[in-house]
């Protein structure tokens, strides 16, 4: 009994440093690939998304593997309102970096955009508890619930009237 205060800190001990070692080191961006995600970013900010996207995919095959480069062209792809190749790209974030809040907030915006706020809720609870409910994450998913999927815009050509055909 008198060894049990100090048997819980050389355990509390090893399992911080058992832990930490599980994190791996950010990997900063090839000097190369920083120049082509930094062109892609100002041809994003321009609305030349096609650019954008062809200098994140070159990004991408200079440093495969790398989050900020999936989370560049999962923002491209909902531009283009293509939140299926976003959740994708964001998935593979996710993949990669588990507990990315800005992965898990974009997959959250991408779900509600595509009408699964159910889901997307569950981001913003898991986001809540990486983070709180103040970081700049989970207040952009909090908005992005709150306005809910966008209003389907429906064209006169998905809207025929069936011809009817009536005798004399």
């Amino acid at each position: 009994m008198r060894y049990t205060p100090a048997a819980l800190a050389l355990a509390m001990l090893a399992a911080v440093t058992a832990s930490s070692g599980f994190s791996a080191p950010a990997v900063p961006l090839d000097p190369r690939a920083a120049a082509l995600v930094q062109a892609g970013r100002a041809a994003l900010v321009a609305g030349q998304v096609d650019d954008a996207v062809a200098d994140f995919e070159a990004a991408l095959a200079l440093q495969p593997g790398h989050v900020a480069i999936y989370l560049n062209l999962a923002e491209a792809a909902r531009k283009q309102d293509m939140q299926g190749k976003a959740l994708h790209y964001y998935r593979v974030a996710l993949k990669l970096d588990p507990n990315n809040q800005y992965a898990i907030a974009g997959e959250g915006e991408a779900l509600v955009e595509k009408g699964a706020v159910e889901k997307a809720k569950k981001n913003y609870d898991r986001l809540v508890a990486l983070c709180g409910s103040n970081c700049a994450a989970a207040r952009s998913l909090a908005s992005a619930i709150a306005r809910g999927p966008a209003k389907q815009v429906v064209s006169a050509e998905q809207v025929k009237p069936k011809p009817e055909v009536t005798s004399n």
